[in-house]
C-alpha cells in the first residue's frame, strides 16, 4: 500500500503562507496527508478534489469567512472533521461555530501542542470508525440467523429455541410487538423443520373482513355464495403437507377461531358450502401483537385455541430491549438500501449514531429500517447525518435546570449542562462529547474554564484528574 493512503488527507485553508508553514511543519510527522488553499473559494474546489477527512481553516479568509465554509463543506460531506482557528476567539463564536459543526475551535497564535493533540484524536478516531466498520460487515455475517440480525442476549436465546422448536412443532405462538420480526421467526421456523420443502402459506387475519376470512382459510364449493362460481382450496388445503402462518391470530373472529380449533384438533377442514371435511397436515404458526392471555379473560378469545396455539411460545424482544443490535442492525440496513438505491453512502455521522441511539423505536425494527431507507434517500454526501434523519428523531436536548429568579450567563448554561451530562455518563469525557456533539478538546476546554472560574461549579471527582 502507498504511504499516502494509508494517511488521513487533510485540508489547511489560511491566507498567511507562515500559518501554512507553522502548521506543515507540525504535523509533518503525524499521519495525515496534507493540502493547502489560501481562501475559501479555492478550498472549495479543492476539497472536492481530494475529499480531505479532516480541515483546519482560518476564521478570516478573502471571499468568505471560516464559518462560512464550514457550511458549505459540511453541506457536501457532513462527515468531515472542520477545525476553526482565529485570532479574535471568543466564547460566543466558539458556541456557534460548533453548533454549526466544528468539531473544535483554535485560537491564535497557534498552541502547537494542542494542535498536534487535537489532529491525533481526530486520526485515532477515524481509525476506530474504519476498524468498526469492517467489524460490523463481519459482525452481521457471524450473527445473521435466517434473515434475522443480533447479539444481545435476547434474541440469541431467540434463535436458540428456534434451532429447538423447529424440528419437531405442530403449533407454535409467536409474541411481540408490531415491527419487532415476528413473520422472520415464521419462516425460520418453517425453512429449519422438516417440511422445509412444502409450502409456507401466510394469512394476515387482520387484514380480511369476516365473510371473506373463513373462505381465504379453508375454501369454498361453486354456489356457497354469490361470485363463488367455482370450487376454490383454502389456506389449509393449499398447505397440506407444509406450514401456515397466521399473522394477527388475536384478530380472528370467535366463529373463525371454532374452526380453527377444529383444524388443530381434527386436522379436518370443511370449506364454506359443504358438509364434507378434508384431512390437512400441517404445522400452525400464529402470531400476534396482542395479550390473548387477557383476552381470553374477557372473552375474546377461545380459551381452548389458547392452549392449542401456545403449546410453545416464542416472545420476540422490542428494539428498545436489544439496544445492542442497534449498529449492526444500522449497518444492515445502510448496505441494503444504499446499493438498492446505488448511493455511496458508506456510513453514519457520530451525531446521528447518538441521536438514533436516543430514540425509543415504537415501531422497533420495522420503524428502524424505514428510517435508514428514507435517510439513504436524503443523504447528500458520503454519510448520513442529522438533517437526513426524519423530523420525529429530532427531538431537542432537554435543558439545564434554572431557578425561576436565577438569571445567567449562556456560558454558565453551557457548564452546568455539561456537568449534568458528565454526572450522568459517570464522568466519560468522551461519551459527553458523543451526547453533546462536540469534540472532546472541547469539553476539556469548558471544563478548565470551569476550574479558573471565580465561583467554580462542582466538578465530577472523575473528571479533576483526567
Amino acid at each position: 500500500m502507498n504511504q499516502d493512503d494509508a494517511r488521513l488527507k487533510m485540508l489547511v485553508v489560511d491566507d498567511t503562507p507562515a500559518n501554512l508553514d507553522l502548521v506543515r511543519d507540525v504535523l509533518a510527522n503525524e499521519k495525515v496527508q496534507l493540502f493547502t488553499a489560501p481562501s475559501a473559494e479555492s478550498a472549495l474546489e479543492r476539497f472536492m478534489q481530494v475529499r480531505p477527512r479532516i480541515v483546519l481553516a482560518d476564521f478570516l479568509l478573502p471571499g468568505m469567512n471560516g464559518l462560512e465554509l464550514l457550511e458549505r463543506i459540511l453541506a457536501k460531506d457532513p462527515g468531515t472533521d472542520f477545525i476553526l482557528m482565529t485570532g479574535y476567539y471568543s466564547t460566543e463564536s466558539a458556541v456557534d461555530a460548533i453548533r454549526k459543526g466544528a468539531c473544535d475551535y483554535l485560537p491564535k497564535p497557534l498552541d502547537v501542542v494542542r494542535l498536534r493533540n487535537c489532529i491525533r484524536n481526530l486520526v485515532e478516531e477515524a481509525m476506530t470508525r474504519q476498524k468498526t466498520f469492517r467489524l460490523d460487515l463481519d459482525l452481521i455475517d457471524v450473527y445473521q440467523f435466517e434473515g434475522m440480525i443480533g447479539r444481545s442476549p435476547l434474541m440469541l436465546e431467540v434463535f436458540a429455541k428456534i434451532r429447538r422448536i423447529a424440528p419437531h412443532f405442530q403449533s407454535v405462538l409467536v409474541t411481540g410487538e408490531t415491527g419487532t420480526g415476528k413473520e422472520l421467526v415464521a419462516k425460520a421456523l418453517h425453512k429449519l423443520s422438516p417440511v422445509a420443502s412444502a409450502p409456507f402459506a401466510v394469512c394476515n387475519c387482520s387484514a380480511l373482513v369476516e365473510t371473506l376470512l373463513e373462505s381465504e382459510l379453508f375454501g369454498y364449493t361453486k354456489g356457497a355464495f354469490t361470485g363463488a362460481t367455482q370450487d376454490k382450496q383454502g389456506i389449509f388445503e393449499y398447505a397440506n403437507g407444509g406450514t401456515v402462518f397466521l399473522d394477527e391470530v388475536g384478530e380472528l373472529p370467535i366463529a373463525a377461531q371454532a374452526k380453527l380449533l377444529r383444524v388443530l384438533q381434527n386436522h379436518e377442514v370443511q370449506r364454506v358450502g359443504s358438509p364434507a371435511t378434508r384431512h390437512v397436515d400441517v404445522r400452525v404458526i400464529a402470531a400476534t401483537h396482542r395479550d390473548l392471555r387477557s383476552m381470553v379473560a374477557e372473552g375474546k378469545f377461545r380459551e381452548d385455541l389458547f392452549y392449542r396455539l401456545s403449546v410453545v411460545e416464542i416472545s420476540v424482544p422490542r428494539l428498545a430491549q436489544r439496544k445492542e443490535d442497534l449498529p449492526l442492525l444500522q449497518r444492515h440496513f445502510l448496505e441494503k438500501y444504499a446499493a438498492r438505491y446505488k448511493r455511496d453512502i458508506t456510513g453514519i455521522t457520530r451525531r446521528a449514531q447518538t441521536r438514533l441511539a436516543a430514540h425509543t423505536w415504537p415501531g422497533n425494527v420495522r420503524e428502524l429500517e424505514n428510517v435508514i431507507s428514507g435517510s439513504c434517500i436524503m443523504c447528500v454526501g458520503s454519510l448520513i447525518d442529522l438533517q437526513d434523519l426524519p423530523d420525529i428523531l429530532h427531538v431537542a436536548a432537554p435543558a439545564a435546570e434554572l431557578d425561576d429568579e436565577e438569571l445567567i450567563t449562556l456560558d454558565r448554561m453551557q457548564q452546568r449542562y455539561l456537568l449534568r451530562v458528565l454526572n450522568l455518563v459517570g464522568g466519560n469525557k468522551a461519551k459527553a462529547a458523543e451526547i453533546l456533539g462536540v469534540g472532546r478538546n472541547t469539553v476539556y476546554q469548558m471544563l478548565s474554564r470551569i476550574s479558573e472560574s471565580a465561583e467554580p461549579l462542582a466538578v465530577p471527582e472523575a473528571d479533576k484528574s483526567a
